[in-house]
């Protein structure tokens, strides 16, 4: 498929959502170009031959025809004027409805993609990609608007008027036009290529800045300031490299055209002088024949540069495509059962699963926690516990097996379902960069002012929060970054009690608090476990002692469970991490 099909495929069903004002728009366009360049110029053509008659000033006759002309010519000029305005606005209405609907398309077929796919991308590259797709359309659609469209009027309407004037003229500039358009077409089939290369190096260096911008101050804290100038600027290099050469290539197409537009005159303004001066042409038959050379000559100069718009507006929409073309790795099956949490019992059966193929993570994996039971995972890094609850929430999907909530195959569950009966608190807090209250609220979207405040306070957040100026509608910056780490976990907290759902996966939520904030939080967290099925990934041991059941792994395999007084009488595998431990954490 053809990178225009391929675009062409996602956008025009946004853009036929406002068909019948795109097909008003051309309609009235198309007019406006037809009686703008086409018929004008032969009214023109009709007064200059009445100017240069002999007789014109004894005949009354020529005299009533002049100010016909005259008439007609202003009418015209103020239907045009008329018309104009009204294409601009309807114009301008269809594309500001149009990039909505194509940002809202984007926005839907990202967000559809897996924790995976976000995961292997730069942010920043992938708003810089959103971004060109939807200007790239704004481009592309003006030019085939206001260039082709206009173009091709042109062309057309002037051969059919000179197919009755001067018949020889019209074979003349039909071939001159093919001949011009077919070389564009031979020059930019190479041009797009490098057109592409620096839309995609230029995605790589916007995911470079958000990247050394987003880690600034391991940057700092690493001295690293030069080092990452001098590997910023090999991105820009190879940058400066592609663009000169797309820009090489669109210096060579403007030549070749010039050197084609002054054959064509010198052509064309030949065979008029000798036609006239044979007595074959008047006056304004030459007049309509030059106006309309300039014309075709004007807007294929313009054509050239436009095709190079053209092609970059498609070379800026091509990687957000291809990214549509991408099928999502996780997908919800067709007709997804309704997930009915009675229990909340949580049970992986025979669980196979490898990142990379033939390494397996896990092999035969089973595990079943009971209603309401309260579980720990401990383990070294990278013995499996972060992907268990990645499975569980199917941020990744197993190869084999099974993972049941109250006997239900969350494979066969829409994700949203699943994921609303389940409460993430990661280790590292996600905040938006919106206010206190609003990320709080994020779990519950029609929360009151007083549940927020309610949850603020089990997770004592309140307290810190009474203190900022703007309160509860104090923003929190990017990320988050205007409240402490510790701040930003019990922001995070508060957001999972307030959604309140029967299963809670914690993945060390206490790590970023103080000593006096974390046995306040521990004691909220006690209080949100009651009857709910818990889970618990620990990086520091003391957090998992009073789970009903610890879950020791190693290498993707279970090699202990018991209670933590259990497990140090048997002074195994979980006896030497908590007698190994540095600092209350794991090494």
């Amino acid at each position: 498929m053809s990178l225009f099909s391929k675009v062409l495929k996602y956008v025009w069903p946004q853009l036929k959502k406002s068909q019948w004002i795109f097909y008003l728009v051309v309609f009235l366009y198309l007019a406006r170009i037809f009686l703008d360049f086409i018929v004008l110029p032969v009214f023109f053509k009709q007064l200059i031959d009445l100017f240069s008659s002999e007789n014109i000033a004894n005949s009354q006759e020529i005299e009533k025809s002049a100010f016909r002309l005259f008439y007609i010519i202003i009418s015209f000029h103020v239907s045009i004027f008329f018309i104009a305005r009204f294409i601009k606005f309807t114009y301008y209405r269809l594309v500001a409805k149009t990039v909505k609907e194509l940002r809202n398309f984007t926005f839907q077929k990202i967000e559809h993609h897996s924790y995976t796919f976000f995961s292997n991308i730069f942010s920043g590259s992938l708003v810089t990609k959103a971004r060109r797709f939807v200007g790239g359309f704004e481009n592309a659609f003006d030019v085939l608007m206001f260039s082709f469209l206009k173009f091709i009027a042109i062309v057309f309407g002037s051969l059919i008027i000179l197919v009755y004037q001067m018949p020889l003229i019209s074979i003349i500039f039909g071939i001159w036009v093919v001949l011009n358009i077919g070389i564009m077409f031979l020059l930019l089939r190479t041009k797009i290529k490098y057109d592409i290369l620096e839309a995609e190096q230029d995605s790589k260096i916007s995911g470079r800045l958000a990247d050394v911008f987003g880690n600034i101050l391991a940057v700092k804290f690493f001295s690293a300031e030069e080092k990452e100038k001098v590997s910023f600027s090999e991105y820009t290099r190879e940058g400066e490299k592609r663009s000169l050469k797309a820009s090489f290539l669109g210096g060579k197409m403007d030549m070749i055209q010039h050197l084609l537009i002054v054959i064509i005159e010198v052509v064309i303004t030949y065979i008029l002088i000798v036609l006239w001066l044979q007595g074959k042409v008047s006056v304004g038959t030459i007049v309509l024949v030059e106006t309309y050379l300039v014309l075709i000559a004007g807007n294929l100069w313009d054509l050239s540069g436009s095709m190079v718009r053209f092609m970059r507006a498609f070379s800026d929409m091509k990687e957000m495509v291809d990214i549509f073309d991408q099928i999502p790795d996780i997908l919800d099956v067709p007709n997804p059962e309704k997930l009915r949490i009675s229990e909340g019992q949580v049970s992986f059966k025979n669980v196979n699963f490898e990142y990379v193929e033939g390494l397996d993570v896990f092999k035969n994996f089973n595990l079943d926690i009971k209603s309401g039971e309260k579980v720990g995972l401990v383990g070294h890094s990278g013995s499996g516990k972060s992907t268990i609850t990645k499975m569980l929430l199917r941020f990744i999907d197993i190869k084999d097996g099974e993972i049941l909530i109250d006997g239900q195959n969350i494979a066969k569950i829409k994700q949203d379902d699943l994921r609303s009966k389940i409460s993430y608190v990661p280790q590292e807090s996600i905040l938006f960069h919106r206010s206190i209250k609003e990320n709080i609220a994020y779990s519950k979207s029609n929360a009151t002012d007083d549940e927020v405040i309610e949850a603020a306070k089990k997770a004592h957040a309140h307290e810190f929060i009474s203190t900022l100026p703007n309160g509860y509608d104090t923003l929190v910056g990017e990320r988050g970054v205007k409240l402490s780490g510790g701040e930003r976990q019990r922001v995070a907290i508060a957001r999972v009690m307030l959604k309140d759902a029967p299963i809670l996966v914690l993945d060390e939520a206490t790590s970023s608090l103080d000593s006096i904030s974390e046995s306040y939080i521990q004691d909220a967290f006690n209080e949100l476990m009651k009857g709910k099925t818990t889970l618990v990934i620990a990086h520091r041991l003391s957090t998992v002692q009073k789970m009903d059941r610890i879950i020791v792994l190693d290498k993707g395999k279970i090699v202990e469970e018991g209670t933590h007084k259990e497990l140090l009488e048997k002074n195994g595998f979980y006896a030497d991490l908590w007698n190994h431990q540095t600092g209350g954490f794991l090494e």
